[in-house]
């Protein structure tokens, strides 16, 4: 077995077994929790459905805090955006999907793609270089450094890959490869979460300060 067979077979077969069955064990774990007794009356009798709309509403920073916040989150939408093309824009990620789930449509032309990936990487970059450049404000840990490792290398390799650059190409696709599947198997157990993550908190803080009459 080459270690292209390798990527291609077992490491991405298990890293998807790993991915589905670890995002659901850790929703699970929060849908099961229990709330305590609500022990007094809502301010607002659609607090609850207000307190939903937050998932929607706080999707851009309030008024107050634009200003300190407008680069930050600028780069964020940048790179979540351009990576959503890369992933579902790209043949070979098309065809991937494809394999998985019989959907199929029209891909990105090649130079479209990589100009997708070169701003989801330039982007992702101008996002560590800030956090890194001010520790007291972003306080990160090993956990953050690590999931940027893990996202940054499926984007390096994949354009390196696509212009042939570094080892000869089936071993550049396999290492390209394998550094998805390892964001696969990582992506339950870090930070990644935060993709589903962002929905139950925005949507409990909101259901929180609503219940309080907060106007939100």
């Amino acid at each position: 077995m080459t270690l292209l067979d390798f990527a291609r077979g077992p490491a991405i077969h298990w890293s998807l077994i790993i991915l589905i069955t670890g995002t659901i064990w850790r929703l699970l774990g929060v849908l099961v929790l229990t709330r305590g007794a609500d022990l007094s009356r809502p301010r607002d009798a659609f607090g609850n459905f207000k307190g939903y709309r937050t998932v929607f509403s706080r999707a851009w920073p309030s008024g107050e805090f634009t200003t300190a916040t407008r680069y930050q989150t600028a780069m964020a939408y940048v790179f979540h955006i351009a990576t959503l093309v890369v992933v579902i824009g790209i043949v070979p990620h098309i065809e991937f999907i494809t394999s998985l789930t019989g959907a199929s449509w029209p891909g990105l032309p090649n130079a479209a793609g990589v100009a997708v990936g070169i701003i989801a990487l330039a982007s992702l970059l101008a996002l560590i270089i800030r956090r890194v450049s001010k520790p007291a404000i972003y306080c990160s840990t090993w956990g953050d450094y690590f999931a940027w490792i893990v996202i940054a290398m499926p984007l390096v390799t994949g354009l390196m890959a696509f212009a042939h650059l570094g080892p000869r190409y089936e071993t550049m696709l396999a290492i390209h490869i394998l550094s998805v599947a390892l964001l696969f198997a990582w992506f339950p157990f870090g930070k990644l979460m935060h993709a589903f993550w962002f929905v139950f908190s925005r949507a409990q803080s909101g259901v929180a300060y609503a219940h309080k009459g907060v106007r939100i």
